[in-house]
C-alpha cells in the first residue's frame, strides 16, 4: 500500500488507500512530547531590584512630591496680616562708658546733667540704667539737687530717677547750712516736681539736726517732709548770740 507522507510545520500527516466500503482512517498527528520540566529563567537580583524600582518609580515620585508640599506649607512665613507681632526683648540699642548728658529747657537753660561710668538704653521701656551715676537738678530758681549711687534707673527724658546702693540726695541752699540731705538704700527722685520719696529706711539731715525713719515722702515746694514707719529725730540746740 502506498505511503504519502506530508510535512507541514512540526506536525506529520500519515494517509493511505482505504478499502471499498470503509469509513476513512483519522490521519494520525505526530508532534514533540511537550516539555514538562522547562523551567523559568530566573533574573539576577540587581536585575529584579531596578524591575521593582522602575515599576513603583511613579508611587515614589508622588509620595516625594506630597511630602515636599507639605513641607512647604509648614515652613512657609504666615501672611503679616496673621503674623502676631513678636514681644519686645529687654535689651540695650546702645551704651555709653563714662558719658555725660545734659537735658534742657525750652529757654534753653539747662535742667538736668548726668554722668556715670555706664549707661545702657533700653528702647523697650525707654529707660537708662546707669552704673556710678552722678546726677545734677537745676530748678528755675537756679537751685541745685544732687544724687548719687552705686546704681541708677531713669525714664528717657530723665525727669524721675530710681538710685539703688548708697543713695544719696542733696538739696543744695543758698546757706550751705539750710541744704537738706537724705541718705538710704533706695531713694526714687522727682525732679520736675522736686520730690524724694522712699519706702526704705531713710536718714535725713539738715542743720545739724538728724531724721531716721522707715520710709518718706518730701516735697520741696510745699517745704514738707512725711515720715513713715518708726522715727526717731536728733535736733541739735541752736547757740544764741550773746547779749550785747
Amino acid at each position: 500500500m502506498p505511503i504519502c507522507c506530508a510535512a507541514t510545520s512540526s506536525r506529520w500527516t500519515v494517509a493511505g488507500e482505504q478499502p471499498a466500503g470503509q469509513h476513512p482512517r483519522r490521519l494520525a498527528v505526530l508532534a514533540p512530547a511537550p516539555a514538562t520540566d522547562r523551567r523559568r529563567l530566573r533574573l539576577p537580583w540587581h536585575l529584579r531590584v531596578l524591575e521593582a524600582a522602575t515599576a513603583y518609580l511613579p508611587v515614589l515620585l508622588m509620595g516625594a512630591l506630597a511630602l515636599g508640599t507639605w513641607w512647604l506649607v509648614n515652613v512657609s512665613p504666615a501672611p503679616d496680616a496673621q503674623r502676631e507681632p513678636a514681644p519686645p526683648r529687654h535689651e540695650p540699642d546702645y551704651t555709653m562708658q563714662r558719658f555725660t548728658v545734659q537735658r534742657f529747657a525750652a529757654d534753653g537753660r539747662l535742667r538736668v546733667q548726668i554722668e556715670g561710668a555706664e549707661m545702657r538704653h533700653y528702647p523697650d521701656t525707654d529707660t537708662l540704667e546707669i552704673e556710678n551715676p552722678r546726677i545734677r537738678a537745676f530748678s528755675p530758681d537756679g537751685r541745685v539737687t544732687v544724687a548719687s549711687a552705686i546704681r541708677a534707673l531713669a525714664n528717657g527724658d530723665g525727669s524721675e530717677i530710681q538710685l539703688f546702693g548708697s543713695a544719696q540726695v542733696v538739696r543744695e541752699a543758698p546757706q550751705p547750712q539750710d541744704a537738706v540731705e537724705f541718705r538710704s538704700e533706695f531713694l526714687h527722685a522727682f525732679l520736675d516736681t522736686e520730690r524724694v520719696r522712699s519706702h526704705l529706711p531713710v536718714v535725713v539731715r539738715q542743720r545739724g539736726s538728724e531724721l531716721r525713719a522707715d520710709g518718706m515722702d518730701y516735697d520741696n515746694v510745699a517745704r514738707t517732709v512725711e515720715l513713715k514707719g518708726r522715727q526717731r529725730a536728733t535736733f541739735e540746740p541752736r547757740v544764741r548770740a550773746p547779749s550785747p
